[in-house]
């Protein structure tokens, strides 16, 4: 059965394409864009990001407040196979409609939205450090089914687990650069990529069927630890999950833990939920009562969806994920912010 499993993932085709890079002088101009995004907040509205409430963080304060401001880059890591892709991809446009700005999802070189999980962990850690090196704030990742597997190891490779070199690689062009530092945006000294740290991870359905996968081996009893290289760790899981549950889904073989002090939070969605299908949540746009649900969601380890509201399977997963997005983006942005007024570059 195992086997003939590892085959139907085969056939249903691989989800990777390639990473198309810019011109040298075209990549070169765009990464000007970066510090010109930074640099473009007004004293007023700098003030208003300072006064925000990271953990309660609203709709009003999406619209008008954090609006026309920059973001984190969010790196979107999809699964293995060609449909999952697909449904991370709607789940970012989910975000943009929500208030989250497209170009601090969809990538400029490639004009996608996600980055297959079949690219070398080395490769999502190099790219997040150039991004916090660029954007001055810290970038956030989702991992979709095997996409969970690769944070946990960008993760490992911050924490110093695979040795104290890691080259920065450029989301531009597509190669390592000769440099295994970075300047850190805030404090202006050199530091190695190494000991990074990424504000909010959120994995979806990582573990179950995949574990078997060639390229996943070496993470068969590391999974479930989460180093203390990200401060905030959200593990979705959902029962009857063949493809990314262990033991179907159900129970704390699940459960991924802390290895120290990151703050590390599971979430078991719903029956019903699907492996594939959750993140898939435009359809949602038009349903106000849906949004306004969103908004209002407290995080629980066991959320309920709201059955009168129709067909809002997922719903739990986007509220979550939302309001850990909405949070780590002002929390990003205050910190930039205070960082650049104590060295003299505030408005």
């Amino acid at each position: 059965m195992l086997t003939a499993l590892i085959a139907a993932l085969i056939v249903a085709g691989c989800a990777k394409f390639d990473l198309t890079p810019l011109p040298p002088s075209d990549a070169a101009e765009v990464e000007k864009g970066f510090s010109a995004r930074v640099g473009g907040m007004s004293s007023q509205q700098q003030g208003r990001i300072l006064a925000l409430n990271p953990e309660h963080v609203t709709e009003s304060d999406v619209r008008n407040v954090l609006a026309g401001a920059p973001a984190p880059q969010i790196i979107n890591i999809h699964g293995g196979i060609r449909n999952v892709q697909e449904r991370l991809k709607d789940f970012s446009k989910f975000l943009v409609a929500l208030g989250y700005p497209e170009e601090s999802i969809r990538l400029r070189s490639t004009g996608e939205y996600t980055i297959s999980c079949y690219y070398d962990a080395e490769l999502f850690a190099g790219i997040a450090a150039w991004f916090y090196e660029h954007m001055g704030m810290r970038p956030m990742i989702l991992g979709h089914s095997q996409g969970g597997f690769q944070a946990i190891k960008v993760l490992q490779l911050y924490a110093g687990q695979s040795g104290d070199r890691l080259a920065v690689w450029s989301p531009l062009t597509w190669k390592p650069e000769e440099r295994t530092e970075i300047t850190d945006p805030l404090s202006g000294k050199k530091r190695p990529v190494v000991g990074l740290t990424i504000p909010y991870i959120g994995s979806l359905g990582a573990g179950g069927a995949a574990r078997v996968l060639p390229n996943q081996w070496d993470m068969m009893l590391s999974l479930r630890t989460v180093p203390d290289t990200v401060d905030e760790f959200t593990g979705f899981y959902l029962g009857f999950d063949v493809l990314g549950g262990d033991y179907l889904g159900f129970g704390p073989s699940n459960h991924f833990k802390s290895s120290g002090h990151a703050r590390v939070r599971n979430v078991e969605l719903p029956l019903g939920s699907s492996h594939a299908h959750t993140p898939e949540l435009t359809r949602l746009l038009g349903n106000r009562q849906a949004i306004d649900w969103i908004y209002n969601y407290v995080p629980s380890a066991h959320p309920t969806e709201p059955a009168s509201l129709g067909d809002v399977k997922g719903i739990a997963f986007g509220a979550d994920v939302w309001k850990s997005v909405r949070r780590h983006w002002v929390i990003e942005l205050q910190r930039l912010i205070r960082a650049r007024r104590a060295h003299g570059h505030g408005n």
